[in-house]
């Protein structure tokens, strides 16, 4: 079955004109003429102007204000393709790569997630998520790539009807480790997730980026997650491992506020996992602990 038109680019874009411009040039040029969608969240440096002179076969989403991950559940809304290929303003699609991942899809019925395989700059460096992934310890079967429990938000290709089924993104984790929620929610509903290799994207990091929100929002929707999903004993180590994460990185105080205040909100979305994704997890935190026992980050596997 040809590829042609069954995904759709959904970009992702926050304040970052230039950048866009650039994503959005390399897209257009990909063989296969993919739609895209661009779901601006709300920038104030003329993004939308610029997306609307320049690029006007690009479907143009207006966000009225920043609503993070959330935005893309806008943009699938807008999309009439069975898969959708997710990418942020510094991320741009190889060629080849989305005819690739269309064919694994459409090869594995159950797969609802391809996690792509990322380089990084203009000197093609291995992100070392994707070293992680390609050593997931869980089982492979005969699924087209090693399995995961994660992936990676702006860097995937996902199947339209698992992301209806799981509800899309949550929108008070706004950004920063927002995949896991709905990592755990897909596997529960008997979605794969997957590491495709030869699904390339390129990351070209934009300087444009406040590094310590993002760390202090990683560390707050870890443990909203972990008490959202995993087991009551699961979730108390995860918090006490956060805590000490936020500790070390001497952002301690900010994160007790922010995790403490959203809490009952996602107490009430509580819905534990089930042994068998638990235990999924638990051979993933094995694996991570080995590979760094120092770290005590999220990983896509």
């Amino acid at each position: 079955m040809s590829a042609e038109g069954r995904a759709t680019i959904v970009v992702l874009s926050y304040n970052r004109r230039v950048q866009l411009s650039s994503t959005l040039e390399s897209l257009q040029r990909l063989p296969g003429g993919w739609p895209i969608i661009v779901v601006d969240n709300g920038s104030t440096d003329g993004t939308a102007a610029m997306v609307a002179s320049r690029f006007p076969s690009v479907m143009l989403i207006r966000a009225q204000r920043n609503l993070g991950a959330a935005a893309r559940n806008i943009g699938v809304a807008y999309t009439h393709t069975p898969y959708v290929a997710f990418s942020d303003d510094d991320t741009q699609w190889e060629p080849g790569a989305l005819e690739r991942a269309v064919n694994l899809l459409d090869q594995a019925p159950d797969v609802g997630v391809l996690s792509a395989c990322v380089h990084v700059g203009p000197m093609r460096r291995l992100d070392p998520s994707c070293l992680t992934m390609a050593q997931s310890p869980l089982a492979q079967d005969n699924l087209p790539g090693p399995q995961l429990l994660g992936f990676m938000a702006g860097a995937c290709v996902m199947r339209t009807r698992a992301f209806y089924e799981v509800g899309g993104y949550w929108p008070p984790l706004f950004i920063g480790g927002e995949e896991s929620l709905m990592a755990f929610d897909m596997v529960e509903h008997g979605w794969r997730i997957v590491y495709a290799a030869d699904v390339v994207t390129r990351h070209f990091p934009s300087n444009i980026r406040d590094s310590v929100l993002r760390e202090r929002l990683l560390i707050r929707n870890a443990i909203w997650v972990a008490w959202m999903r995993r087991p009551l004993r699961a979730a108390c180590r995860e918090t006490l491992l956060r805590v000490r994460q936020a500790y070390n990185r001497r952002i301690l105080w900010p994160v007790l506020w922010q995790a403490a205040a959203g809490l009952p909100r996602a107490l009430g979305r509580r819905k534990v996992i089930s042994p068998a994704v638990e235990n999924m997890q638990l051979l993933l935190d094995v694996a991570t602990a080995k590979l760094s026992p120092r770290s005590s980050g999220h990983h896509p596997a």
